[in-house]
């Protein structure tokens, strides 16, 4: 049976994919039972992969730490690729306030860290550590350990307490989230915030009986102080048309016009009078309101057209049709002449079925060539987040430099080629499908090489005296933290439930977590305020977890 001995335990590149590819399917195979009504998940990974150290199975040490490395480069990566074209405008809708939150976690457990090695008698090393693991935070401790071989100290002793700790740092998480729902959260709220989505477009039917814009083209309203709003339809006189930006608005026209729920009221006093017929209902038969005009959606997949404005195509006065909505990553968006068109993108054209089909020529439409993957970007990003997290950055006081490392490089970079990498005419679509793939596939093998690491030791650190006093002290130092400021964020400061979890796990660098609130919460608000807090944070993690050793020690 020397085969068997050769697949699971003589060390090669072999037996190293087959026990990560093992422990990664047990773990996500259990991770599926639920218990008392919560399932781990993916997170499930990571114990499998503490019990499979425990009983002996080991990798070699390069190996593990190169399937761990790119794991993690994959999952953030990834993860910034998909939120990066709704990250920078979430600072407009209280992106600012998150990060101010997010600090707050992280200085909370900078002084619950300190003040645990000065009363408990924990050693700093070993406190830091044990905030590494009760924050999941792997980077901060590279670096940690990294600052302790600079002052000539050993550097085993962190990890230990990060191992010990780890476990409960995943858990205090989706605990302390659990009680939030449980205490504060109420069913009407989460179907509130889900209406009051600021990137949902409404629909909204107008009469015109405002003198001042009697005999004004759209062109002319448009540049008027009020919000953005397109033009679907016009009847007049019992026919319907595709206003261009040359129409001139007459006395009882009726519009159909797409804008946002909360600027209605400023349209209304614009245009004289809003129709009290709903145009939001899901079942709307567009194409059976008028049998001139059809609606239909289709698809960029023209290459040549990514990153370019809308307004440059010069759609409606060609072909005489409108957009009226664009549907991005699972996002409406109001199909203003500035918008940047992307790869990828679903458009909503109202008109002529044969302008339409010329429309299609000019857009592609072209749906299989969604399913061709595009794997340039994501490793052109990969590389440079790398080398973006490799810089060492000087701080006043500090005397050895920090980095990124591993997490902040990549998912930084990720955001930045989300966001702006359709304005330099880079694709850098996925479908979500593929997205969530890349994401699964680096997250399980970063926690099956981490939990395969920490396992040989796990258990009898736990059943030392001093062992239990770390999972108290972790487990302590995940909790207070995220309840206490989850309260205030969610309580008083009226920030959504989906923001407030997402800011919570990108605050604590905690992606299992945010795996489970993805599966819990409808919606990308979890993500988008991970990705949004999750920088600073890891930033700040990093920094802090050599800080406290250099000043302190």
């Amino acid at each position: 049976m020397e085969w068997i001995y050769n697949l699971f335990v003589e060390h090669s590149a072999l037996q190293a994919v087959v026990v990560v590819s093992l422990i990664s399917a047990i773990g996500l195979g259990l991770g599926k039972i639920h218990i008392f009504g919560i399932s781990l998940g993916v997170t499930f990974v990571f114990f499998a992969g503490i019990l499979a150290g425990h009983i002996g199975l080991s990798i070699d040490s390069q190996m593990l730490n190169y399937a761990e490395s790119f794991g993690l480069v994959l999952f953030v990566y990834a993860l910034g690729l998909q939120v990066g074209p709704g990250f920078f405008a979430s600072f407009h809708k209280g992106g600012v306030k998150l990060n101010m939150l997010a600090m707050a976690i992280v200085l909370m457990g900078t002084m619950l860290t300190v003040l645990a090695s000065l009363t408990i008698g924990i050693s700093l090393p070993d406190a830091v550590g044990i905030l590494c693991g009760a924050t999941t935070n792997t980077p901060a401790l590279g670096a940690a350990q990294q600052t302790l071989k600079q002052l000539g100290l050993g550097s085993n002793s962190p990890a230990l307490g990060c191992a010990v700790a780890y476990p409960l740092g995943v858990v205090g998480v989706i605990l302390a989230v659990l009680v939030i729902r449980k205490i504060f959260v109420k069913k009407a709220d989460l179907e509130e915030k889900q209406k009051d989505d600021t990137n949902k477009t409404y629909i909204a039917a107008f009469q015109v009986h405002n003198p001042a814009i009697f005999n004004k083209s759209v062109k002319d309203i448009a540049h008027f102080s009020y919000p953005k709003f397109v033009i679907s339809r016009l009847w007049r006189d019992g026919n319907v048309s595709i206003p261009t930006s040359e129409k001139v608005m007459k006395e009882g026209d009726r519009l159909l016009v797409i804008t946002s729920e909360k600027d209605v009221l400023a349209l209304t006093v614009l245009f004289g009078q809003q129709e009290n017929t709903d145009w939001n209902k899901e079942d709307i038969d567009w194409n059976a309101i008028d049998s001139q005009l059809v609606s239909q959606r289709i698809v960029v997949t023209r290459p040549e057209l990514n990153g370019k404005k809308l307004a440059s195509l010069r759609l409606r006065n060609t072909y005489g049709i409108n957009i009226s909505r664009v549907y991005r990553s699972g996002v409406q968006l109001l199909a203003t002449p500035e918008l940047t068109l992307q790869f990828g993108d679903r458009l909503t054209v109202v008109g002529e079925a044969a302008a339409i089909q010329n429309v299609e020529k000019v857009l592609g439409n072209a749906v299989k060539s969604l399913n061709e993957p595009n794997m340039v970007p994501v490793f052109i990003g990969i590389v440079l987040g790398l080398a973006i997290g490799a810089i060492p950055l000087a701080i006043p006081g500090v005397s050895a430099p920090v980095k990124l490392g591993l997490a902040g490089g990549p998912i930084i970079v990720g955001i930045l080629i989300g966001t702006f990498g359709p304005r330099l005419h880079m694709v850098t679509y996925t479908t979500r499908s593929a997205n969530l793939m890349l994401r699964a596939l680096g997250l399980s093998m970063y926690l099956a090489c981490l939990g395969l690491d920490a396992g040989t030791h796990f258990f009898e650190t736990i059943f030392r005296p001093e062992g239990l006093l770390w999972i108290g002290v972790g487990f302590g130092m995940t909790v207070i933290p995220v309840l206490l400021v989850g309260i205030v964020a969610f309580k008083f400061m009226k920030v959504d439930f989906g923001s407030v979890v997402g800011m919570i796990c990108g605050s604590m660098a905690n992606p299992m977590a945010l795996n489970y609130a993805n599966d819990t919460i409808a919606g990308d608000n979890p993500s988008v305020a991970y990705a949004t807090v999750y920088p600073l944070s890891m930033f700040l993690r990093v920094i802090i977890a050599q800080v406290i050793l250099l000043f302190f020690l």
